[in-house]
């Protein structure tokens, strides 16, 4: 994995501003540790970070094809490109003569040999820049899903991009400002594609091409998911299912470094390293879960968790002879105002929603680093087969707004309750997001004759892989990568996902529960205690001594007059949540409008944020 940056000017020569580019370069040094290239020429400069996976020493980049000593194209690129020893031998075919052995010259031939209609044969994660000195335009395109990446910030003459906000954000004339929208994408959980909340910068949005040249920019679309006939009986469905994920798994464990599973005992991570552990065969697969250390004194359940993970985690690594670690994490780490301060400077924005998830998963992914250089993660399978409770709540199904944002899950996406009433009524967020909900309703695409049933469920499939499935996603990526830690997911591949999307909703839970699919496909691989286990998120710590240091900060910046959040606030309800007795066991939820608060005030005063409300 990588981070990919640049700079197109048209009405300037930019080839020697070297210290802009490495400056935004430099940005996204933790995304890769191991090299750094820089390419240049008249009107366009290209960065590079590199996290070595394949091909050690031949992959560096930026990579430039040269014909006869002319530099003709010109990648930077971020991911991997799972399909590569295909293509490179389709390639041959066709006369190309490769140099190294890496995906990077693939992707770059591809190009070279299909165009922009390369990126219809890639099957990966990926972000990336093809700059074409033969008609002088640049090239930006994101993988199906956006499990990697990618922003852009048009100019009066080009444009910016880079793997981060952060990398755009580096250049002298772009500055952190926001505006009332991109506030709202901040406070509520819509997340609007091509939205990248700070004024004029935009997402590349998952399957699709950005084309800049002097005509201007254009935004083409090579990948959506499609409504089609599901032709097969169920117990097809399932062996077609299994043998995608079998495919998946092995072609996503290809790699020049050691290799991982993040293993929480649920069926998704189960069902991925059970598959890994069968692929590696005689070699034992590395695994790591995390967990807190008063979890083990005292675990308490709750709405969605009804039982710890570790001991399903460590039944699974017994039952597949996975070589396990388990992270023990305490509040002092998830407080650390080192750690905070590494994720923010990740996420370039609040990381509030999910709260200590977010230091969790960086220290997780920081112990992982140590050992292992990739993982594999089973991230976006419950919406691809219908895992979350949302998905089996009739009055969840039947709202009319985004699913988890319905009664009995919309308290973990809170957080506003603290915010001065007065700024909530101006944003006017539930306009705001009845809006984003029928744009996004009017992007599903329609089966005809497709029973009303069948289609609602469509449709609650589409809004969670095209908007839900975003947020996780960019966590995990932000968070790895904030370490140099590449973790693949192997549900995201676009065929698994094409035809599970098209599989009737009678099918997905044929059996009355959730994921009966994915159970039925990996009954073989998995103990009985975790083929019944139900859906538990990753954990949250329930220490209340996370809570009293959130409460700290709150009263400390209560006490700062100048504190860049102070403005946004209701004072009073703050200090009467500060007022109010502390019980024994934190929940999340109950901590979600102190994390919001917090958040803001960190992301105000270190970006220097100008908000245009």
């Amino acid at each position: 994995m990588c981070g990919i940056a640049g700079w197109v000017d048209f009405g300037h020569d930019v080839s020697a501003r070297h210290e802009e580019i490495r400056n935004m370069t430099d940005t996204l040094a933790c995304r890769g540790p191991d090299a750094e290239g820089m390419w240049t020429a008249p009107h366009v400069a290209l960065g590079h970070r590199r996290l070595a996976i394949v091909d050690l020493e031949g992959g560096r980049q930026p990579m430039t094809d040269d014909d006869r000593g002319r530099e003709r194209v010109t990648l930077t690129f971020c991911g991997e490109v799972y399909n590569f020893s295909e293509l490179r031998t389709e390639l041959a075919g066709h006369g190309h003569a490769f140099r190294t052995r890496s995906d990077t010259e693939v992707v770059l031939r591809a190009y070279l040999q299909w165009g922009p209609s390369f990126a219809e044969r890639l099957n990966g994660m990926f972000a990336l820049a093809i700059w074409d000195g033969r008609s002088e335009e640049l090239t930006l395109v994101r993988d199906r899903m956006g499990v990697k990446p990618l922003y852009y910030f048009p100019t009066p003459d080009g444009v910016l991009f880079g793997s981060e906000p952060k990398a755009i954000l580096a250049h002298p004339t772009v500055s952190a400002r926001v505006n009332s929208d991109g506030l709202r994408e901040v406070l509520d959980m819509v997340k609007t594609p091509e939205a990248a909340v700070y004024s004029g910068m935009y997402e590349v949005r998952p399957g699709h091409i950005v084309r800049v040249s002097r005509k201007g920019l254009v935004k083409l679309r090579y990948w959506a998911l499609e409504a089609r006939e599901h032709t097969d009986d169920l117990g097809t469905t399932i062996r077609t299912v299994r043998e995608l994920l079998e495919d998946t798994v092995q072609r996503q464990m290809v790699a020049d470094v050691p290799l991982s599973s993040l293993l929480s005992g649920g069926l998704d991570s189960s069902a991925i390293t059970a598959l890994a552990a069968r692929t590696l065969g005689s070699e034992r697969l590395r695994s790591f879960s995390v967990d807190f250390a008063e979890a083990a004194a005292g675990f308490q359940p709750d709405a969605v968790r009804g039982a710890a993970d570790a001991p399903y985690a460590r039944e699974l690594a017994r039952h597949v002879d996975a070589d396990h670690t388990e992270i023990i994490l305490d509040s002092g780490e998830l407080l650390s105002p080192a750690v905070r301060a590494a994720v923010l400077r990740a996420t370039d924005l609040p990381p509030a929603y999910w709260g200590d998830m977010w230091p969790s998963l960086y220290l997780l992914f920081k112990a992982v680093k140590q050992h292992t250089t990739v993982a594999l993660s089973g991230e976006s399978a419950d919406e691809l087969f219908g895992g979350y409770r949302w998905f089996h709540n009739p009055g969840a199904v039947r709202a009319d707004t985004f699913p988890w944002l319905t009664s009995g899950s919309a308290r973990y996406f809170g957080g506003l309750q603290l915010l001065d009433r007065g700024l909530v009524e101006k944003l006017d967020i539930p306009g705001y997001r009845q809006a984003r909900y029928h744009e996004a309703l009017g992007e599903v695409p329609v089966l005809p004759g497709e029973d009303p049933g069948e289609r609602r469920m469509r449709e609650m499939s589409h809004l969670n892989l095209t908007r839900f499935v975003q947020t996780l996603l960019d966590r995990k990526d932000r968070m790895s990568m904030a370490v140099g830690l590449e973790v693949r997911v192997p549900f995201c591949d676009h065929r698994l996902v094409e035809y599970v999307f098209n599989t009737p909703w009678s099918m997905k839970a044929f059996d009355g529960r959730e994921k009966s699919l994915l159970r039925a496909a990996t009954a073989d691989l998995l103990p009985a205690s975790i083929l019944e286990r139900v859906k538990t998120p990753y954990p949250t710590t329930q220490d209340p001594a996370y809570e009293s240091g959130l409460r700290t900060e709150m009263a400390e910046i209560l006490r700062d007059g100048n504190a860049p959040v102070r403005s946004l606030l209701d004072v009073e309800k703050v200090r009467a949540v500060l007022d109010r007795p502390q019980g024994a066991t934190s929940r999340s939820y109950d901590r979600g409008s102190l994390e919001m608060a917090i958040w803001l005030n960190r992301w105000l005063g270190s970006y220097d944020v100008t908000l245009d409300l």
